[in-house]
């Protein structure tokens, strides 16, 4: 019984720390008419080191977690292969910095809507956990006057 009870203890520590990864204030930008992509923004928190490898969503054929960076006075943005979340430290996905992109979208995201969004992250021994995380779709007008 000891054996087991070790056994399960020793199993379900790494999926306890995965749990360990919190989201805070998702959003998502609403689009204009004629618009097909948009981007999704938050806040992640990570208990221990771990990286989001992969983003999806129903509403968009592609999704990818991107970063904006000045290079040579000039903004830029590319799709990243992984976004790291140091143990402790806050990672905020904003307007102009690191943020989730919605392309190829299926049918407009209107201010209200419940955009549901799905981030895998990777802990640093390989375990990997799907996050669900549902963001409110903001005008570009509401975003500015929440200060995001």
């Amino acid at each position: 019984m000891r054996t087991l009870a070790l056994l399960a203890s020793i199993t379900l520590m790494p999926i306890a720390a995965l749990a360990q990864v919190t989201v805070s204030s998702p959003w998502v930008r609403a689009t204009v008419p004629g618009q097909t992509a948009t981007g999704a923004f938050m806040t992640l928190h990570s208990a221990e080191d771990a990286k989001v490898t992969e983003a999806r969503s129903p509403v968009a054929s592609v999704v990818q977690i991107h970063e904006m960076k000045m290079e040579g006075g000039i903004m830029t943005m590319a799709a990243i292969p992984s976004l790291p979340l140091r143990a402790g430290q806050d990672v905020a996905l904003k307007p102009g910095s690191f943020h989730v992109m919605l392309m190829d979208l299926k049918k407009p995201i209107r201010e209200g809507d419940d955009v549901p969004i799905t981030l895998i992250v990777e802990t640093a021994n390989h375990l990997r956990k799907a996050i669900e995380v549902h963001a409110k779709a903001k005008s570009a007008a509401t975003a500015s006057d929440n200060g995001h």
